[in-house]
């Protein structure tokens, strides 16, 4: 079967890649990334604390939004044109005719729309980190980043030439010869433009290199991923245009997951936000003993009162989503857990005050203040994990508040997109093992 597979994902690829498309959606991409350099100069930003800043927040915003976009449409064209339009024009019974199981061609299948998936959104960041060093252009007088037009110019113009040349030669696929060919020239061309300043002087390799940004597009691939994955068992019942506009309504519902279903799903309400965070002792700061205590600043007084003993919880999440910390109560009547000490203005003192693994973190800048446990709701809960949430992979918000990406929270999302692929392949395989193909 992994032969199967494998063989049915590299002819996939090709088939993907040489739809004119794939190739069109690039180029227009790439384009849209060159328009937003110039229109994007009115978001009145003047931060210059994290990787962007100034103008080029909204040109990230704008430009990671047009992958998102880009991939989806990408996604949803190449599946149907792989699966919903081989079964609509039979040629899939050459493939189902043969001891291949289903589940090996929607799995091939797969595999290789990712692989062209992956293609185009190293290509389109590429476009972005180019962009986003050419930087937004505020006024006419601005100087143009030449290293950036001048590489990336040549990436395209030598890719849509020697892809010509060998369609007229030789009768190769011009849109798979060029998009092919646009991955390592436009990589070179990123690389090129970090050796060297505006003014053509060399610089450290690593002076303009934006790693964050880098890891928020990776979370938008693994987004993209998913909507293949749908766009793939999609297509094993539907055509062309209902596989894109249910692709497009499982975006826009994946991106409202957190105000139509999670707010129902968790119920709290917080009563301030951290701003600092400091140990009583530095021997406290892993606050995992009984006695450790934090001093808490919050950015405003409480919108309840906090009286010392009470119970406190905190957590990343404004709605009470995965709490940092809980309490237990004793037979006695007594709590357990984390509680107030005393409060001073907006200083807070809370103490670890259990010998019970109650609390899995200290408090962090940036928490959600709570004096009651998270309500649950099984059933929301429940939906709110099975429905895709976008919003989990949008982490343009923490580049612009400088907030560095932790690389777990990374591998978070690698295993949450990876559950959330095998459920709808599963129901891929589902649907065309019942799929009426003669």
């Amino acid at each position: 079967m992994i032969l199967q597979t494998t063989t049915i994902a590299r002819n996939t690829f090709i088939e993907s890649v040489r739809q004119p498309i794939y190739f069109i959606v690039l180029m227009l991409a790439g384009a849209l990334q060159v328009f937003t350099t110039w229109s994007t100069a009115y978001s009145m930003g003047y931060t210059d604390s994290s990787e962007i800043s100034k103008d080029n927040k909204l040109l990230f915003d704008i430009g990671l939004a047009t992958i998102l976009v880009a991939g989806m449409l990408l996604a949803a064209f190449i599946a149907t044109a792989v699966l919903s339009r081989e079964i609509e024009s039979k040629t899939i019974l050459t493939v189902v005719s043969k001891p291949i199981s289903r589940t090996a061609i929607v799995l091939g299948k797969y595999l290789g729309v990712a692989g062209a998936l992956v293609v185009a959104v190293l290509i389109m960041t590429s476009y972005l980190m180019l962009a986003i060093r050419h930087g937004v252009m505020t006024t006419a007088a601005d100087n143009v980043d030449m290293p950036v037009v001048v590489f990336s110019t040549v990436a395209v113009a030598l890719s849509v030439g020697v892809a010509g040349w060998c369609n007229f030669y030789y009768g190769w696929s011009f849109p798979q010869t060029a998009s092919l060919l646009l991955l390592p020239g436009i990589l070179l061309a990123f690389l090129l433009t970090l050796a060297v300043n505006k003014e053509w002087e060399a610089q450290p390799l690593f002076t303009d290199f934006k790693p964050q940004i880098m890891l928020a597009s990776l979370a938008v691939l693994f987004a993209l991923l998913v909507l293949a994955a749908v766009a793939t068992a999609v297509s094993t019942r539907l055509s062309q245009v209902m596989t894109i506009v249910i692709c497009a309504g499982v975006l826009m519902i994946g991106l409202l997951s957190n105000y139509m279903i999670g707010r129902h799903a968790y119920k709290n309400t917080s009563i301030a936000v951290i701003q600092e965070v400091d140990p009583v002792r530095e021997l406290q700061a892993g606050f995992d003993k009984k006695g450790d205590a934090y001093i808490v600043r919050l950015l405003a007084p409480p919108l309840a009162e906090v009286s010392p003993g009470v119970p406190v919880y905190y957590g990343s999440n404004p709605n009470g989503f995965a709490l940092a910390n809980h309490s237990i109560t004793a037979e006695d009547g007594t709590t357990e857990g984390v509680l107030a000490g005393g409060l001073d203005g907006r200083e807070l003192t809370i103490e670890l005050d259990t010998d019970l693994p109650l609390a899995s973190r200290p408090p962090r800048q940036g928490d959600y203040v709570f004096l009651t446990e998270t309500e649950v709701n099984p059933f929301a809960a429940t939906l709110h994990a099975v429905v895709p949430n976008f919003q989990q992979y949008w982490l343009v918000d923490a580049i612009t508040r400088n907030s560095k990406i932790p690389p777990n929270h990374i591998l978070m999302l690698a295993g949450y997109a990876g559950a959330q692929i095998v459920m709808f392949l599963a129901i891929g395989v589902f649907l065309f093992q019942r799929r009426d193909v003669g």
